[in-house]
């Protein structure tokens, strides 16, 4: 049901609309106003069951960023490549478990990442800190799976389409593909909250497990390549430290679930008797299994048949049989598809609370033009920009890096003060002192990438 639209109050309700400034039990409060008058994505539907978070989770963690892990894995090796991935499962658990547990506190809800934030460093520090990394991810996915979506659709319409005397297909360019992408969004991004794409976010975990599987098995098939090596000989010592910072921020993109997990457990209903963060940890358990076999299914298999030749892409690496690769690239755009609308919800969130703050009503006229322009400039950038791999370590590094790595323990040692005896003091400190790390190699990594690349770009192809 859509949000009823809201005249703009009267003269004597402008005080009470305007968002306060002050303390954050004031901030809270009035945000807690939003939500309940005027249906805002987030919040405007708490009938959510535990399963629902675990294929949300699902969508939202498993990105196709699972298909360039071997790629990262050429970079790293087989010793520091296993450590990595299993410090990045371990860490990003441990973090995503922090925030599910800080979600219910002191009699409070956290419907969102900021507010979270807002409440451990104040209203207008805590926004600064959280919202810049944030938005960097969820915008940045909505790009980057833009154009993953438009390149799985184009390789999928090349393998299946009606060749011509030439052995050659009619297609279209990229553009026109993630023009086609981006047009499905259009009618999708109209849902109005969370729980109304269950059913998308539902098919898009299936299509994750699916191609993921589908990578395992066909590295497998194709088996061990002749010439394959496990070294970084023939890179320079440059290319090799840069593409090792640039590993680091693919194996971080991987993990970019955080950034919705709280607005994930918005839709779960309070229960006198229960915390939230018990449905919603069934649901991460259940996500991180899933996690656990694409993640290192995928990595192991993809390096070990392809070592140091494996593409940013290990589909494209695999190439055969057609038909199976088809399959993926079907499989990767519905996924993607899911994952591209999970990630929007919370940025859509956040438009809407500032135009009811503005005193622009949220109904579905102002929806539909509003959503579709976020549509449209997502899919423009992706045009503009359809460098998948570089992307991948960069936004992972400079977004994901925080969010997901650092910043929830952050917020624990400030909200929840652990002495020096308790082992999450230490582990709060462990997981800061590598999150920042990959924060800033990953980010140097990933921006030489892209500027060393920049004269291979197409734009508008």
């Amino acid at each position: 049901m859509d949000a009823p639209e809201h005249a703009p109050p009267t003269k004597g309700e402008v005080n009470a609309n305007k968002a306060p400034t002050g303390n954050y039990g004031d901030v809270m409060e009035f945000n807690n106003k939003l939500d309940v008058e005027y249906n805002l994505p987030i919040t405007s539907n708490r009938n959510a069951k535990w399963w629902y978070s675990a294929f949300h989770n699902v969508t939202a963690i498993v990105g196709a960023g699972v298909l360039g892990l071997p790629s990262a894995m050429s970079y790293l090796g087989w010793p520091a490549g296993i450590v990595v991935l299993v410090l990045s499962w371990v860490i990003s658990l441990y973090t995503l478990w922090q925030l599910v547990k800080m979600h219910e506190m002191d009699g409070r809800r956290f419907n969102r990442y900021h507010e979270l934030g807002q409440y451990a460093f104040g209203p207008k520090l805590g926004k600064w800190i959280i919202m810049p990394p944030q938005l960097i991810v969820m915008i940045g996915l909505g790009i980057t799976y833009s154009v993953t979506g438009g390149s799985s659709l184009h390789n999928f319409y090349t393998i299946v389409c009606h060749k011509n005397g030439m052995g050659e297909c009619h297609s279209a360019g990229l553009s026109v593909w993630i023009i086609v992408f981006s047009a499905i969004h259009l009618i999708i991004i109209q849902a109005p909250n969370f729980n109304s794409l269950s059913g998308v976010s539902l098919a898009a975990a299936f299509m994750s497990l699916s191609y993921s599987t589908i990578a395992f098995a066909g590295s497998i098939n194709v088996g061990k390549q002749p010439g394959t090596e496990y070294n970084l000989n023939g890179y320079s010592k440059a290319q090799g430290i840069f593409g090792i910072f640039n590993a680091l921020g693919t194996v971080a993109f991987a993990y970019g679930g955080h950034n919705v997990i709280l607005e994930i457990q918005a839709t779960l209903p309070s229960k006198p008797n229960q915390n939230t963060s018990v449905p919603m940890m069934r649901g991460v358990w259940v996500a991180y299994a899933v996690v656990s076999w694409c993640y290192f299914g995928v990595s192991c298999a993809g390096y070990w048949a392809f070592g140091n030749n494996v593409m940013s892409n290990v589909i494209f690496s695999i190439g055969h049989p057609k038909w199976m690769v088809a399959m993926a690239d079907l499989f990767v755009t519905v996924h993607v598809i899911g994952s591209y609308e999970v990630y929007t919800m919370p940025v859509l969130d956040m438009i809407e609370c500032s135009l009811v703050k503005h005193r622009i009503p949220n109904g579905l006229p102002t929806r539909l033009v509003y959503r579709s322009l976020y549509v449209c400039f997502t899919g423009f950038l992706a045009c503009t920009i359809p460098f998948f791999g570089d992307l991948m370590g960069f936004i992972g590094a400079l977004g994901t890096g925080p969010t997901t790595f650092w910043l929830p323990s952050v917020i624990w040692l400030v909200l929840k003060k652990p002495g020096m005896g308790n082992w999450h003091f230490w582990a709060c400190w462990v997981c800061i002192f590598l999150g920042v790390l990959v924060t800033i190699v990953g980010s140097i990594g990933g921006l030489r990438g892209i500027i060393a690349d920049a004269s291979t770009y197409k734009i508008y192809q």
